[in-house]
């Protein structure tokens, strides 16, 4: 049984990086996938909430660093090294089949830690951000979801290894955005229900 989900890990893996291309993507998820790429997002969301929240703003910006230390730490120093799985492009039967269009990294490949990351601050700010505004939960998970497909395409992940990224992400998010809004007086500022 775990043949075949990894024969179809594989399978899945070899449509989206090596079919399932287009130019204008070759050029898009290189960048989009890249962490820095969305440092400009992360200050305007802190220059957001500081507006928005004043002082209360400083500790839901810590909530969030600690969502996204703690998806980072469980899935890069807790999994990886306990799973060991390679990353497609330093797998010695795909290396030659992939369509590497960034560095390949020498970490291990399950869980993806951008997935983690990105999924976390996705899950955090849709139950905490979103309590205001709900329009921007679908956003933030297309966008997680949009960076860990990239992950993929670009070469240096499965497809089960962004799924379980975005697992621990979602489950780490979700619990610190809701200790957080338990433990903090920004609960008391909460809109009213419609």
């Amino acid at each position: 049984m775990i043949q075949i989900l990894l024969d179809m890990d594989a399978r899945l893996f070899e449509l989206i990086n090596g079919s399932w291309n287009h130019p204008w993507l070759d050029w898009l998820m290189p960048w989009w996938r890249e962490k820095l790429t969305w440092v400009p997002l992360y200050v305007l969301l802190a220059g957001f909430s500081a507006f928005k929240f004043r002082i209360k703003a400083f500790g839901l910006i810590l909530a969030l660093i600690l969502a996204v230390g703690l998806s980072d730490t469980v899935s890069s120093k807790l999994i990886k090294p306990a799973v060991h799985r390679l990353r497609p492009c330093n797998t010695p039967e795909l290396k030659e089949e992939v369509r590497l269009l960034t560095g390949c990294g020498k970490a291990f490949s399950f869980t993806s830690s951008h997935a983690a990351n990105h999924f976390a601050v996705a899950a955090f700010l849709s139950l905490t951000l979103g309590l205001w505004y709900p329009g921007w939960r679908i956003w933030l998970y297309l966008w997680a979801g949009s960076i860990a497909y990239g992950q993929v395409y670009v070469g240096v992940h499965y497809p089960s290894d962004v799924i379980g990224g975005a697992l621990i992400g979602l489950i780490i998010g979700n619990i610190v955005a809701k200790t957080y809004l338990r433990l903090s007086k920004l609960r008391i500022a909460l809109p009213p229900r419609v």
